[in-house]
């Protein structure tokens, strides 16, 4: 703050798009989860707008009460069949499902193994599991199998992962993690916050882009990325998801959901099943995206996905980048500890579907010119 650098809660004066309006000012917006960019489209405003005139504002209680919409049962039957599972149950936000579900898969005695670099919502959600917490170096296969190596074989061993990380926009070893749930009777949850929407038929996630769906035990995706809303859900097998309504607390103890946020949720899914150009056009522009930036002698890491991180290893020149990229006109995030190491700070450059290439070229000049000044390319 005091050198002029803080990047966090910059006002936005509309909608979110491709270009947002901050202080009067037209920015390239690559700092959004919309990945599919529906977050300003018409047909899912006019949803919500629907569903809040139908059902009011509000529900003014917990689902378990007097909170349950028939439009909940019927996004939740929908979110089920679209990532291949029996049922599903809708959440207020993504966070509360990992922080609600996670302590209810396991008991004491049993184990949840973790990638080390998994969402804060999963920490959360093994920390207040009395289960005994293991984790794993970030994709590392031989240090999943020595960890699953210490459980008890009779134990439920719970490997909770995410699809796409969220910084470093690389993917879990599903296949790899499969084996060993099969070598170790283990079993899967995974996080598809960032797969929804990105990979798969469809945008069924990265459960399906591996064509191991029947092999993941529990799905959970949200709401506030590629469906354009706020809220989130978890799918499974119909007993999972009955022992879920009645123990999960996020669930049992948080308002549902208002009609808007789920109206909007299932609307934006169907125009997902609907136009499969939506998902072509996001992988054009990402690999336009990668390839430029590589070109252009980013380091970018791993990552297979819309996700592209731009290392700085520098906390204080990831502020500065920031700073620099948005008085230039780019809107970029930054990342630093906790959300990753000390030594790999970076800057998350985010792509959505309706962005064109003239718009990711304008942002790498600026970026290019940005890092060069701080001599970082």
């Amino acid at each position: 703050m005091a050198a002029g650098i803080y990047p966090y809660f910059r006002e936005i004066e509309g909608k979110q798009g491709t270009e947002v309006l901050m202080g009067g000012h037209r920015v390239l917006m690559f700092g959004s989860n919309a990945y599919t960019g529906l977050t300003g489209d018409d047909r899912v405003i006019e949803a919500g707008v629907a569903a809040m005139r139908k059902y009011g504002s509000g529900c003014a209680g917990s689902r378990f009460l007097n909170g349950t919409l028939d439009l909940h049962v019927q996004l939740e039957k929908e979110l089920a069949a679209f990532v291949g599972k029996e049922n599903a149950l809708c959440f207020a936000t993504g966070f509360t499902v990992n922080s609600g579900v996670i302590p209810c898969l396991t008991g004491r005695g049993d184990y949840i193994i973790c990638d080390d670099r998994d969402h804060a919502s999963i920490v959360d959600g093994k920390r207040l599991s009395f289960s005994q917490n293991l984790k794993y170096k970030h994709n590392d296969m031989e240090d999943l199998e020595k960890q699953l190596q210490k459980c008890n074989p009779d134990a439920i061993k719970l490997i909770v992962v995410d699809g796409v990380f969220s910084m470093e926009g690389d993917l879990a070893n599903l296949p790899e993690i499969v084996r060993l749930k099969h070598k170790y009777n283990a079993s899967i949850m995974v996080d598809e916050a960032h797969g929804l929407g990105v990979f798969g038929r469809q945008g069924r996630g990265v459960c399906d882009h591996f064509g191991l769906t029947d092999e993941v035990d529990v799905i959970m995706g949200t709401f506030s990325k590629s469906l354009a809303s706020i809220g989130g859900f978890v799918a499974a097998d119909e007993s999972i998801i009955n022992w879920l309504k009645h123990n999960a607390r996020t669930y049992i103890f948080s308002a549902s959901s208002t009609p808007a946020a789920t109206a909007a949720a299932l609307e934006a899914l169907h125009i997902i099943q609907n136009e499969p150009e939506r998902l072509e056009n996001l992988w054009k522009v990402t690999n336009y995206a990668l390839k430029n930036f590589r070109e252009a002698g980013f380091e970018i890491g791993a990552t297979e996905s819309p996700i592209i991180p731009l290392y700085v290893r520098d906390t204080e020149k990831t502020f500065r980048v920031t700073k620099m990229a948005f008085d230039e006109g780019v809107f970029i995030n930054p990342v630093i500890p906790p959300a990753c190491a000390p030594q790999d700070t970076l800057v998350r450059f985010a792509l959505m579907a309706n962005h064109t290439n003239e718009q990711v070229d304008e942002a790498i000049e600026k970026l290019t010119k940005v890092f060069k000044q701080l001599d970082l390319l």
